[in-house]
């Protein structure tokens, strides 16, 4: 059975970029939603002929009021899940509550570790040895969803954020899309805090990841 996807973003989108060009099997991108009108991302996803559609956060009162306008778009396509790709906005707790379990969001670095911004000079000034990605489930305290994927990367003496940033951000696009199809085809359940991936892990594929 197909799957309906809706992707928020904000600018570039990159993620979502690397969703489309995946052609996740058995899953169709209903809308590509950005709060920001002039997001290079939306003009790709016109020129992919995809449903591409802006609504302007500063058009509004509040984040709730945002939120409200927002949920009653999304939920015009009825999705199946809701795919944060770079949409730079906290989302409210009614919003995430509204989607729960069907919510996912990627984050550059291996959470717990370092939520927030600033995550790549974070990890240097930390002295930590790697870094990451990590593809969670989304609920109203920031970056502390249910981990679904991570994939990690050395960190080198001579890296600074923006080359950490550029490592991270090619394991982005790898499991991404991986984490999204392993939901198209119901491999993944939540178990309190956890999610269990039923999906047989291509070992081979996991060790290209690790070593960007």
């Amino acid at each position: 059975m197909t799957k309906k996807i809706v992707i928020l973003i904000s600018g570039n989108g990159s993620n979502m970029q690397a969703i489309v060009n995946a052609n996740i099997k058995n899953a169709t991108i209903a809308a590509i939603i950005s709060n920001n009108e002039n997001a290079p991302g939306i003009l790709w996803a016109e020129q992919q002929g995809l449903n591409a559609i802006s609504l302007n956060h500063k058009s509004f009162t509040s984040r709730e009021a945002y939120d409200s306008a927002l949920v009653k778009l999304i939920d015009q396509f009825e999705p199946d899940l809701v795919v944060l790709a770079g949409f730079m906005r906290i989302l409210s707790q009614s919003f995430c509550q509204h989607y729960q379990d069907r919510l996912m969001n990627i984050h550059p670095s291996l959470l717990p570790a370092f939520p927030g911004l600033n995550t790549h000079q974070n990890a240097i000034d930390s002295g930590c040895k790697i870094a990451g990605c990590t593809v969670h489930f989304v609920t109203p305290e920031l970056d502390n969803g249910p981990i679904i994927a991570q994939a990690a990367v050395s960190i080198n003496s001579q890296d600074t954020s923006e080359t950490l940033a550029k490592k991270v951000l090619d394991c982005e696009h790898i499991i991404y899309p991986m984490a999204i199809q392993d939901f198209v085809f119901n491999h993944l359940s939540i178990k309190g805090n956890k999610v269990i991936n039923q999906r047989k892990h291509d070992n081979n594929h996991q060790e290209k990841i690790l070593n960007f």
